[in-house]
């Protein structure tokens, strides 16, 4: 739930709290779905680790007035295929290759979303999320977990501004461990998983902060820029850091012609990393994106940690975004 959607945003480095203003909305701000003419579906797929883990996402929203809009989404990231090997050796300590077996692990997000223009304040508006997570491991284990976001945007004089706050009551996830599976493996190394693990994971509220601003050149080109403040409440190896708090800055370039053809460039992930010598070193991510939209159809492309700045590998990501309304 950390990782991102959309390619054009993850092409800006995240950094669109403040001016997200379409279906991917409900993952970023849930605020924006207001900006939804009529309704939007998007769709991604990236690929981790060298094809070896999928990452995929689709979503859906629609605009129920002009002071409300809903949407629905959901996230998989998963691998699939894994090796059992644990029945390897039988009882006798030989080795069979037919003990083998396959299983696949997988995260789930179901994420529900309401947006809301209030009548007193004007230019704001507001979006909560509701969060079913689903957490599989073969037959291994499984959990189910809930949690809740809540987003703001507001515009005055062309700057807009928004927050966004993940996890705000803190979302628990409950595991529940197959006896059978865990005491055929806890005395596979001797002195290692004696004791099952803790069944309740729990994940800290985030709050991330954002500025944005478009500039308009000629009627034919733009200029949109964004900066993020993503915030943990946890002491990281973000480039701001103490015992409380967390900061990890981002920033965010849109050039855009004719609103045809988008060119993407951001920033973000700044950590200290330490190094072999003890020393330590600032670590960055930079990401392009490409975009093109027609007739209500838009596509986009991301390539991240360009050059391999960062301590995350790089990933090509492509997703789709359609106005249903052109079908109609």
């Amino acid at each position: 739930m950390n990782i991102g959607v959309d390619a054009a945003a993850l092409g800006m480095s995240n950094a669109v709290t403040a001016f997200t203003s379409d279906v991917n909305s409900g993952y970023w701000n849930p605020a924006g779905l207001l900006k939804i003419e009529d309704s939007q579906a998007s769709l991604m797929h990236a690929s981790y680790f060298a094809n070896i883990a999928q990452y995929d996402y689709a979503a859906y929203a629609k605009k129920i007035d002009n002071r409300s809009a809903w949407g629905i989404s959901i996230i998989r990231f998963g691998v699939d295929d894994i090796l059992n090997t644990t029945q390897l050796i039988d009882n006798e300590g030989n080795i069979d290759y037919n003990r083998i077996s396959l299983f696949s692990t997988a995260d789930y997000g179901l994420t529900f979303s309401y947006a809301r223009r209030p009548t007193l304040i004007e230019g704001l508006q507001y979006g909560i999320n509701a969060k079913v997570i689903r957490r599989v491991i073969g037959e291994f284990a499984s959990s189910w977990g809930f949690g809740f976001d809540f987003g703001l945007q507001y515009e005055s004089n062309d700057w807009h501004y928004g927050i966004m706050l993940r996890d705000i009551t803190t979302t628990y996830n409950i595991w529940a461990i197959d006896e059978d599976k865990y005491n055929e493996i806890k005395d596979a190394v001797t002195g290692q998983n004696q004791e099952p693990p803790e069944s309740t994971e729990i994940t800290l509220p985030k709050a991330q902060l954002g500025i944005s601003k478009k500039y308009d050149f000629h009627s034919d080109y733009t200029l949109l820029t964004a900066v993020n403040l993503n915030m943990q409440f946890a002491q990281t190896n973000d480039i701001i850091s103490n015992n409380d708090f967390s900061i990890d800055p981002a920033l965010g370039f849109e050039f855009g012609y004719t609103d045809l053809v988008f060119l993407r460039a951001g920033v973000g992930n700044f950590q200290n990393v330490e190094q072999i010598d003890g020393s330590r070193k600032v670590n960055f991510q930079p990401n392009i994106g490409l975009g093109f939209k027609y007739k209500g159809i838009q596509v986009d492309y991301a390539l991240t940690d360009l050059g391999d700045q960062s301590a995350a590998l790089y990933s090509n990501i492509f997703s789709v975004k359609v106005d249903l309304s052109i079908f109609r």
